[in-house]
């Protein structure tokens, strides 16, 4: 094919197969090229297509390749089909498969032996034997498994909310009841963060649980509300990780004139230029998601462009999540540093260390880390769902051990003024 304009779907076999089915003198051997298409009938459609609820063979097209009269396998050199398509939507995924006739009573789809690289508009597989070959089209959730993680995520967002209000009317109620609330800064920053949270919870079950439909103005602000609290609530959570920096590893020379206020400004203003910029740029609108047959089982009021997405949610995020990581993890070293842990001097030491850090964890938003364990599988993605949700009730339990009913505990304003009383607030 060198120096050839190369056809968009090609087949090429490696030279060293060739070699071994050619011994002696002989100087051709039968190759077979099939293309089938299975639209109509049950043949190769197998239990694999069944149990993938929304899975298909791409174009219903399938490729056959044999060469002599060996069972060709094994293949040191792989074996190379290049497939030709549209581009497919963001939710489906294509994968080559090929043919397997000792798989189950009467055959079925296999992946072992190949693999696929991907493209907009042709996907590459390169497979170590000759068979009947296909691009088994799937949507990464199915729809079924898509509308129940919804409603994981409206239950948990609706639980986390009535919490969270729970929080604050506590906050309220010991701002007027003891005097050393209406100076301390940390709660505030609790309260913050809590009222984010609340606020992203509550415009979450507004976008999801409503149409798009309605003029482009209603949309674009809809998501452009949604993006701003999500940026709030990445933004106090890193917030409260620089608070625990400054009193639990700095602890010296850590006073800011109008400290809170300088807070706020970093924790509601910063998101609103962000939200500002990408407005600009007409990055907001509705997103529709697309099933196999190109139609459309989703929509909402989000980003049209990814770049944005991509530098504005996923970047901004990993930022403010890698900043409370660190601060997390050289907290528990200290914490389990702590002469009384190490000693050992009081029973169950090490399991008040962890529930310590683990109250801390749901200020931080270590929760929202699960996200990156979600390509291990379907399960990783209901526990990263069903946790995150649940932030609000793991901030109101934390908010309970630290103020109530020990308001008079010698544990500073967020547990973590000196690094002994935040490990103390877990020993009380």
């Amino acid at each position: 094919m060198q120096g050839e304009d190369q056809p968009t779907d090609r087949v090429r076999l490696p030279k060293s197969l060739f070699g071994a089915l050619l011994p002696g003198n002989r100087s051709a051997v039968r190759l077979a090229i099939t293309v089938l298409n299975i639209g109509t009938g049950n043949v190769f459609k197998g239990p694999k297509l069944l149990q993938d609820n929304g899975s298909s063979v791409l174009n219903n097209r399938m490729v056959g390749l044999s060469v002599g009269q060996m069972h060709t396998t094994g293949l040191s050199e792989l074996v190379e089909i290049t497939f030709s398509h549209q581009r497919q939507p963001s939710n489906m995924i294509l994968t080559c498969v090929f043919w397997d006739v000792v798989k189950g009573s009467t055959g079925d789809w296999d992946s072992q032996g190949c693999s696929t690289e991907l493209g907009d508009e042709r996907t590459i597989c390169r497979c170590d034997h000759l068979t009947f070959f296909a691009l088994l089209l799937r949507p990464i959730l199915d729809q079924a498994t898509a509308q129940t993680l919804t409603r994981i995520s409206q239950a948990g967002c609706g639980v986390s909310m009535i919490f969270l209000a729970f929080t604050m009317v506590l906050y309220v109620a010991l701002r007027l009841s003891l005097q050393r609330f209406k100076s301390e800064d940390a709660p505030k920053i609790h309260i913050a963060l809590s009222s984010s949270l609340f606020l992203l919870n509550l415009t979450f079950l507004i976008n999801v649980g409503s149409s798009p439909q309605g003029s482009p103005a209603s949309c674009w602000a809809r998501a452009a509300i949604f993006h701003y609290f999500l940026l709030c609530v990445f933004t106090w959570m890193g917030l409260e990780a620089f608070h625990l920096y400054l009193l639990a590893i700095r602890v010296f020379n850590t006073y800011f004139g109008h400290y809170f206020l300088k807070l706020s400004l970093l924790g509601w203003g910063l998101p609103a230029l962000v939200v500002i910029g990408v407005g600009s740029s007409n990055s907001y609108g509705i997103l529709s998601i697309r099933n196999q047959e190109n139609r459309t089982s989703l929509e909402l009021c989000w980003f049209q462009k990814e770049p944005a997405l991509y530098a504005t949610v996923h970047g901004y995020f990993l930022v403010s999540f890698l900043f409370g990581a660190v601060v997390l993890a050289l907290v528990a070293w200290k914490i389990f540093t702590l002469p009384s842990v190490t000693a050992g001097k009081e029973q169950g030491q090490t399991w008040k260390s962890v529930f310590t850090i683990l109250g801390l964890s749901s200020l931080v938003g270590m929760t929202w880390g699960l996200a990156v364990l979600t390509p291990l599988g379907l399960s990783t993605i209901y526990i990263f769902t069903l946790f995150n949700s649940l932030q609000g009730v793991f901030i109101f339990c934390w908010f309970i051990t630290l103020y109530f009913p020990r308001q008079s505990t010698t544990a500073s304003s967020s547990g973590t003024a000196r690094l002994d009383q935040v490990h103390s607030v877990s020993q009380e």
